[in-house]
């Protein structure tokens, strides 16, 4: 491995980290702290549900009743990280999420987000699960 892949994987590592810990404080642990510590502004929301900037964040997740975040998997290249998750409490019914963040200098500015609602495996076309 060459340094610059080195280096580009532990940018991907550290990256990951981030996200993970982040969701994990701010929607499992409903920590607004987490905010000040994981993300940054100006923050792009690109959710057709949800303005930008972190005062969104900050009016949101006091009221998320039953939430919770299970990532699946993650993948990410360069600044951005991947997350494949299922969601409880985002809507009436349990959805899977793929989430897209990136970042800049160690925070979260930017987000786009694709929302499934969650079919059990017995009822999909193939039988194979969505996560």
């Amino acid at each position: 491995m060459t340094m610059a892949e080195n280096t580009a994987a532990d940018q991907a590592r550290r990256n990951t980290g981030i996200v993970l810990t982040a969701m994990r404080e701010l929607f499992g642990e409903k920590d607004l702290t987490a905010l000040d510590r994981y993300w940054a502004e100006p923050y792009v929301q690109h959710s057709p549900r949800m303005a930008g900037g972190l005062d969104t964040l900050r009016a949101v997740v006091p009221g998320l009743e039953g939430f919770a975040w299970e990532p699946q998997r993650t993948a990410a290249q360069g600044d951005l990280v991947f997350t494949h998750s299922v969601v409880h409490g985002w809507a009436p019914d349990p959805v899977v999420i793929v989430d897209i963040f990136r970042l800049d200098n160690g925070r979260i500015v930017e987000h786009w987000d694709v929302v499934q609602e969650l079919v059990p495996s017995g009822e999909t076309v193939s039988g194979h699960p969505m996560v």
